[in-house]
């Protein structure tokens, strides 16, 4: 089954700060890279999204989320905080992994 992968409007805005992150503390052309790929393993989620792991702070939460880890090199520097719905993917929230956890409070 195919799902439908869905970014809000949070994580979408989480996604390009990020990205504008990295193009001024590190390069545009390592910003572009970083962007593009994870965005690529963004849309990955629409085969089989639940071969990722749940959230550490999932039990918090009245639904199921998960994460999807995402570095440029050995390490991931970011998570793409998702839920699986129906046949569709949200993904509720760019973070980086060194960020606070999530509360009920951040919906």
């Amino acid at each position: 089954m195919k799902y439908l992968v869905v970014l809000t409007d949070r994580a979408h805005a989480d996604l390009e700060a990020a990205h504008a992150w990295w193009a001024e503390n590190r390069s545009r052309t390592q910003a572009d890279l970083w962007y593009s790929q994870f965005a690529e393993a963004i849309e990955s989620l629409a085969d089989q999204p639940e071969r990722f792991s749940l959230s550490y702070e999932s039990s918090r939460f009245r639904f199921q989320l998960r994460d999807l880890r995402f570095g440029v090199g050995s390490r991931p520097t970011h998570r793409a905080v998702f839920t699986i719905r129906t046949s569709m993917v949200l993904v509720l929230a760019i973070r980086h992994v060194a960020q606070r956890d999530l509360t009920p409070d951040d919906f």
